[in-house]
């Protein structure tokens, strides 16, 4: 067993508001500078849509992420081989028009424009070339499904529906849509770590989370390619790659990540788990229908005691520790088994999860009398107006189950807490949602809480830095036999 620690995160979409206030906060701090001007490192998405960049799910089109062969896993499009044939064209790699020309507008000519009978505009002007352009798309251009044809219908999630159940989504009794914040997923199998021919791209040890050393980035841009997620970009005037940092600077003083501290919704949750790395291989290499099980198996139980003797063996300290069993992520992901990975297909066992959206409340009005029975203020979850085939899609690669299993856990607590604040729905069928998967009155309650009325210091449980004995480790590397620097696989000389 090697015990290591991970910085994860939860997003729970029920909360988000499609406000971008996340996007804008990493922006001003990580990306507002010349060659940047394209990057979100946070970003959000309207589901269905197409996303940004343009159909980075599709990976017939981007070769990102890991495919399995027999019971290892090798990169899709980018790797020694790979990389080497296309080192000097590599079709797999998003261009510019895929995410979109950045712009500004020239304020100065409302000023300086001469005197006439016509209203003077500020035309737009690329923050690329400095020319005039005519504006085509943006980060956020099908916000709220905006353009449909162009953007929700061609959602590469909605190729498992039938065609009948994809126009059914878009019949405007029907017709929902989810917001989908998208950061760095600092994934334990990180492709693009495993793709860099120069070796710039590192895990950190002491939190998992996934850098780019921009002194040895040689701008051969393989991580762009590997990474399924999209969430390496390219700096044209710097000639580096880089991403999202998860704000570790802030981390390391004990404060969240920007996008989690702006988060008007309060949607985000960051907490440590610790997990078994001898395990990730297997993990990476399962079949689809078994990838999101053998991930939450990597992740261990905090409070076992073999797990912390195994944990300190390996230098993770007591306040690692400690966080690791505070962590709302733990919660979430192992104990309520609420939240699960994005598109897990891509083997890269991403450390960001999601507790999918429930559908907005219907009711129905007949003989003037406002029927309020659950029945008819939700239906089933296999009648929900988002077929539990697309969510599959996103969340558990195409294991519908899984996905069921997890709305039906989220119907039961929505029922509860019904009940108890407004106490209009019948007591034996709310009983029977909560039998159904095996949940008590008391986890309903602390589910509701951490979700509804949690406190600051709930929902961003982040442990101590402990920098200063990280450093210590990887200045030890040629002496201590074994120790990396990235996994402490033995004892340093001074223990933590």
């Amino acid at each position: 067993m090697d015990v290591r620690s991970q910085v994860s995160m939860v997003f729970h979409l029920d909360k988000c508001i499609g406000c971008h206030t996340c996007s804008i906060a990493c922006k001003n701090i990580w990306t507002d500078r010349k060659g940047a001007e394209y990057m979100w490192w946070n970003n959000v998405e309207t589901k269905p849509g197409t996303g940004y960049p343009t159909k980075w799910e599709n990976q017939d089109i981007y070769k990102g992420g890991w495919e399995k062969n027999g019971d290892t896993v090798s990169l899709k499009g980018a790797g020694k081989f790979k990389g080497l044939k296309n080192i000097f064209h590599n079709p797999h790699m998003p261009v510019l028009d895929d995410y979109y020309e950045p712009w500004t507008y020239k304020y100065q000519d409302l000023f300086t424009a001469p005197e006439g009978n016509d209203q003077p505009t500020a035309t737009a002007v690329s923050l690329v070339t400095g020319e005039h352009m005519d504006v085509q798309s943006g980060p956020n251009w099908d916000d709220d499904m905006g353009g449909s044809i162009d953007y929700a219908r061609q959602d590469v999630n909605l190729q498992k529906l039938s065609s009948a159940e994809q126009e059914a989504m878009f019949q405007l009794e029907r017709m929902t849509f989810h917001y989908l914040p998208r950061i760095c997923n600092h994934c334990l199998n990180p492709a693009c770590v495993a793709s860099c021919p120069s070796g710039a791209l590192y895990k950190r040890g002491e939190d998992g989370i996934v850098l780019i050393n921009q002194e040895r980035c040689r701008a051969w841009r393989m991580c762009v390619t590997a990474c399924p997620y999209k969430k390496s970009y390219y700096n044209w005037n710097t000639g580096k790659s880089e991403k999202c940092v998860l704000c570790y600077p802030r981390l390391e003083s004990g404060q969240a990540p920007a996008c989690f501290h702006s988060c008007v919704g309060r949607i985000r949750y960051l907490g440590v788990m610790l997990y078994d790395a001898d395990k990730i291989e297997a993990a990476a290499a399962a079949p689809d229908d078994q990838l999101v099980n053998a991930q939450m198996d990597i992740y261990l139980d905090p409070f076992d005691p073999e797990v912390i003797k195994q944990a300190k063996l390996n230098g993770i300290a007591d306040s690692t520790i400690t966080a690791a069993q505070n962590s709302p992520v733990y919660k979430f992901v192992k104990v309520w088994k609420l939240a699960l990975p994005l598109h897990p297909e891509f083997r890269t066992l991403p450390n960001l999860f999601y507790v999918p959206a429930l559908l907005p409340t219907m009711a129905t009005v007949a003989d003037g009398v406002y029927n309020t029975t659950s029945k008819s203020l939700w239906n089933g979850v296999e009648s929900n107006r988002l077929p539990m085939k697309y969510l599959a899609s996103l969340f558990s690669a195409g294991n519908t189950g899984q996905v069921v299993d997890v709305m039906k856990r989220l119907m039961a607590v929505r029922l509860h807490r019904r009940g108890v604040t407004v106490g209009d729905l019948n007591a034996a069928e709310i009983s029977s949602a909560m039998n159904e998967v095996n949940m008590d009155k008391e986890t309903a309650d602390a589910i509701f809480r951490l979700t509804a009325l949690a406190t600051f210091d709930e929902r961003f449980v982040i442990p101590p830095a402990h920098r200063e004995e990280s450093i210590e480790m990887l200045e030890n590397t040629a002496d201590v036999k074994g120790n990396t620097g990235f996994g402490f696989k033995e004892t340093p000389a001074r223990g933590l």
